[in-house]
């Protein structure tokens, strides 16, 4: 089982995905929750807005709770991590490769074969690595969903790295 992906083609610089180290990145999303809450893209200001409040917040709270407090909630984070599906927006690390300006399509090459999307659309593609707790073996190591759900159900499998045309 594979564990590393890339991005390269038509981009400034190729990258190496460790699509194992994605489960302790703070840009993950648990897919177990993420299409059945209202998911409405936040505007960037609100969405920084948000971080900082929630730093704050975590800042009194942990000025004023116990270490015991904190520790139960480590343990929380880590059966969470243990036991969750999850996912990660591809669009920051389709930003660090960055795609020259005649970039058109953005291939996900898949076992069954490859399948092009517009380089626009990248922005909506959400990367499944992690189903229960356990990374992809079955059909993986990536699944393609859409941000919008449409796919959930049958999402693109078996993607083992991404190429820019």
């Amino acid at each position: 089982m594979n564990l590393i992906s890339s991005i390269r083609g038509n981009v400034k610089f190729p990258i190496t995905l460790d699509i194992g180290s994605w489960i302790f990145d703070d840009r993950r999303i648990d897919l177990d929750t993420y299409f059945h809450s209202d998911q409405k893209e936040a505007p960037e200001e609100e969405q920084t807005e948000n971080k900082l409040s929630r730093f704050w917040e975590r800042e009194i709270q942990e000025s004023s709770t116990n270490p015991p407090t904190l520790k139960t909630e480590r343990v929380y984070a880590r059966k969470q991590m243990m036991t969750g599906t999850f996912g990660i927006p591809i669009i920051p690390f389709l930003q660090n490769a960055e795609p020259y300006e005649d970039a058109k399509q953005l291939i996900l090459e898949t076992a069954q074969g490859d399948i092009a999307l517009p380089i626009t659309d990248a922005d909506k593609l959400i990367l499944a690595f992690s189903k229960v707790g356990k990374p992809i073996k079955e059909d993986g190591p990536l699944h393609v969903l859409y941000r919008d759900g449409s796919n959930k159900n049958k999402p693109i499998k078996d993607v083992a790295s991404f190429r820019v045309e």
